[in-house]
């Protein structure tokens, strides 16, 4: 049986605690924040490590690859107003600590979506002529 610590959080209030952080990260990015270099930024995702006292707490995956350099150096400077809006929000002891990735989920998406040149030369072929 594993042991787990008394400050470790269960997986139901990791994966709400995680839905509220980036609910309040989107919000903030979105609304609050006036840096042309964060907008359009999607926060995609916030993993949330197990043990809350520990400094690495939250990543928070962006789906954008336009701009990556100016985006990522935006959401570094703006993560310590971001934490402090979880600050705000969290009801808990220990508030995280704020870094950014990119998330490569959004692009793998879109190009999983969108025709293949050889499927569509194929679907064309295929066709009846009219």
């Amino acid at each position: 049986m594993k042991q787990v610590k008394a400050h470790e959080m269960k997986s139901h209030r990791l994966a709400r605690v995680s839905e509220v952080i980036r609910e309040t990260a989107a919000s903030a990015i979105l609304f609050e924040l006036k840096d042309p270099r964060v907008k359009n930024v999607t926060v995609t995702r916030a993993e949330v490590s197990g043990d809350p006292s520990t400094r690495e707490g939250v990543r928070l995956g962006h789906g954008h690859r336009e701009g990556t350099a100016a985006h990522m150096h935006g959401l570094k400077s703006a993560a310590g107003f971001i934490q402090t809006k979880l600050a705000d929000r969290l009801t808990s002891r220990y508030v995280p600590h704020v870094t950014f990735v990119l998330d490569d989920g959004v692009k793998k998406s879109i190009e999983i979506g969108s025709p293949h040149p050889r499927r569509e030369r194929a679907a064309r072929r295929d066709q009846p002529a009219g």
